[in-house]
């Protein structure tokens, strides 16, 4: 069975982008593939958070991945790290990566640009970390978004450059992977792109928001004043509510809405009421879970440790043959 691995960022709750685009597909892949879903705590340390913030978001994204859907006994569910050969593959990778190479990681002149007082070494080795995740399982198939794919092809970069080094052929070179055709993508609320937790929290529909919080996100979404030409192209703010209606409303609901706007019809008031309750209509089975596992600590220790073992497992493995490799001996 081939092995897939991907990750999420514990940066707090997860969002509608999450869901519909990466948990969906993690719950439909946990069936079919021997999959290994990791919370990257280590990879948060770059923000440099507060221990009760970093300690709250692992758990958050912990109760968040079980209530949407994934099984801790079908999928290997552990937090990055419990698992210290993480940290290990990490260090023999970074010996073998260049620092021209890691300059031009596209990822790290975003990052440069947005945060010039936080340029730190975690930041450029960012996608060593993210390698090592990735073949220390010698995982082949990894569900990534388009813009963690140069990402992947340095982790592809750094398992063939070891595997040259050391004449060996270990590590599989691993390949971006969605179960489904299409990977669903869910624009944010303010116009300005996909939804993100780093947009802005008014950008970002939470799967734990309340029904309150949802209709004043989704009533404070970006319009304009309409349109004044029939069937005329909806600008990027309006296409982004009708793209999120189209993944939670009906059908029917989406064609009635699109209808009233391509005959000049439209009341926005009346589209963000309607999306405002499908949205919480559609995560209200979600954040009933959210609620009932929060309140489970014994639960949530079990899931952890659980995981923490069964990753070590295959982890433990991959360090033993790599150390052996690489030529470090026992005397």
């Amino acid at each position: 069975m081939e092995t897939v691995v991907s990750g999420i960022r514990s940066t707090g709750n997860l969002h509608l982008g999450n869901y519909y685009g990466a948990i969906q597909n993690f719950v439909k892949m946990q069936h079919q593939y021997n999959c290994y879903f990791f919370i990257a705590d280590l990879h948060s340390l770059t923000t440099h958070p507060t221990p009760a913030d970093l300690h709250g978001n692992v758990r958050q994204v912990l109760v968040e991945y079980l209530a949407a859907g994934i099984d801790p006994e079908r999928a290997t569910i552990y937090l990055q790290s419990d698992v210290p050969e993480t940290a290990e593959l990490y260090l023999f990778l970074n010996m073998n990566a260049y620092l021209g190479e890691l300059e031009r990681a596209t990822s790290f002149k975003d990052k440069v640009r947005a945060n010039p007082d936080n340029v730190n070494a975690g930041l450029l080795t960012y996608p060593v970390l993210m390698a090592a995740d990735i073949i220390l399982h010698r995982a082949t198939k990894v569900p990534v978004g388009k813009d963690q794919e140069q990402h992947l092809e340095m982790a592809r970069t750094f398992a063939n450059r070891f595997n040259r080094l050391y004449n060996n052929e270990y590590f599989p070179e691993p390949y971006a992977f969605n179960f489904s055709e299409n990977l669903v993508k869910i624009p944010g609320l303010d116009g300005k792109g996909k939804m993100g937790k780093s947009e802005g929290e008014g950008n970002a529909i939470f799967l734990s928001d309340s029904p309150e919080v949802i209709r004043k996100k989704v009533m404070k979404a970006v319009t304009d004043s309409g349109p004044t030409e029939e069937n005329s192209e909806k600008p990027v703010e309006i296409q982004n509510l009708f793209d999120i209606m189209k993944v939670v409303s009906s059908a029917d609901t989406y064609e009635h809405f699109d209808n009233l706007y391509n005959t000049c019809q439209i009341r926005y008031g009346d589209l963000k009421k309607q999306l405002a309750e499908d949205i919480t209509i559609a995560t209200a089975p979600i954040r009933e879970k959210i609620n009932d596992i929060s309140n489970d600590a014994a639960y949530l220790r079990q899931v952890a440790r659980h995981g923490a073992i069964k990753a070590r497992e295959s982890a433990q493995k991959t360090i033993r043959d790599v150390r052996e490799i690489i030529g470090f001996r026992n005397f």
